[in-house]
């Protein structure tokens, strides 16, 4: 499950990226791959334009995807929940409370290049997060497959 704050930006531009990357090595029947936000605000929206743009240029559709927060029995439904930045990962832990299993990880910790997804919302740089969510993808796939 991938998580930020408000699943309209980079959560459901990593989930919709994983289930391309998934299907396209032939393994979709192994994975479940969701997306949720840490907050309330976007509940039931669709996925940002420019965010939904940003996959269309590369093929990926997201249609019916709507925001939803995560909830504590998210925790014990995924082997990985994974946070855009810290931020994300403290409300991942408020919500989930603590992590026996080890299974909150930053989505760049699946790179070369550890550190925090940058939030489109603020900087409207899709494009950067593009790669960090493309990037991060793929290193999870690789762990994953392993």
């Amino acid at each position: 499950m991938f998580v930020c704050h408000g699943n309209i930006c980079r959560s459901p531009m990593a989930e919709f990226v994983m289930k391309d990357l998934v299907a396209k090595a032939g393994r979709q029947d192994e994975y479940v791959i969701e997306s949720a936000a840490t907050s309330t605000e976007e509940i039931g929206n669709a996925v940002y334009p420019p965010a939904r743009r940003k996959l269309a240029e590369h093929g990926i559709g997201c249609a019916g995807k709507r925001a939803r927060q995560m909830t504590r029995a998210d925790y014990d439904r995924f082997d990985l929940i994974i946070g855009m930045d810290t931020w994300n990962i403290r409300n991942i832990y408020r919500i989930c409370g603590d992590d026996p299993e080890r299974k909150v990880h930053l989505l760049l910790d699946y790179t070369d290049r550890p550190g925090e997804v940058a939030d489109p919302w603020y900087t409207g740089n899709f494009d950067a997060t593009w790669r960090d969510v493309l990037d991060g993808c793929r290193g999870i796939l690789r762990k994953t497959m392993d």
